[in-house]
């Protein structure tokens, strides 16, 4: 019996458990996934998107977890009701949104669970915001609001309603100069374009 229990508990914390790195640092963060970092300057050299915001707006929306969901809803308080979205995977890409992307890009086998698609996903959308909206690539606080809100919500001011959002913006912005500034520190190769 105490066998079985423990095999149960080990399967719930793998499940839990996707990562092993101090989601806070971005030198821990490349050093335990090397991959990541070459993903992320791909995309900044293609999007012109700075890997501080890729990795800030990861971190907000998915916290890194590659199957991650919005929560279910519970009805009667305990039964698992419907999701508030379709988000999903590390950049919390909506399937309407996902799909618009496959189709523009033409990576039609792209997967919001592969990082690297994330990456450029988030830089493909922060371009056409920037595009769109006219927002510097590195202005990390309202392209998160256009993340959050949608293009259109953000010319609407949706984000004005909601000081959470507005407070959570300003948290991502915190989190990308930290990224940015720990990059300076980290010991990788001087030909990097951080």
């Amino acid at each position: 019996m105490i066998k079985y229990i423990l095999i149960i508990c080990l399967f719930f914390i793998g499940c839990v458990t996707d990562r092993s790195f101090n989601t806070s640092n971005i030198c821990d963060i490349f050093k335990t996934n090397p991959k990541w970092k070459s993903f992320t300057e791909d995309t900044k050299e293609k999007w012109g998107v700075p890997v501080s915001l890729q990795l800030s707006f990861m971190k907000q929306e998915s916290s890194f977890s590659r199957t991650a969901r919005p929560p279910r809803k519970k009805v009667l308080g305990f039964i698992p009701g419907l999701r508030a979205s379709s988000a999903y995977g590390y950049s919390q890409a909506l399937d309407g949104t996902w799909k618009e992307y496959k189709q523009s890009t033409g990576n039609l086998d792209a997967d919001r669970k592969d990082f690297k698609d994330a990456s450029d996903f988030i830089g493909w959308y922060v371009d056409g915001s920037y595009r769109l909206l006219k927002l510097s690539k590195n202005d990390v606080y309202n392209h998160y609001l256009a993340y959050h809100e949608g293009r259109g919500g953000f010319q609407k001011k949706s984000y004005n309603k909601k000081k959470w959002l507005l407070d959570v913006a300003k948290k991502v912005e915190r989190q990308a100069k930290e990224y940015s500034n720990q990059i300076q520190k980290c010991n990788f190769h001087k030909n990097s374009v951080f």
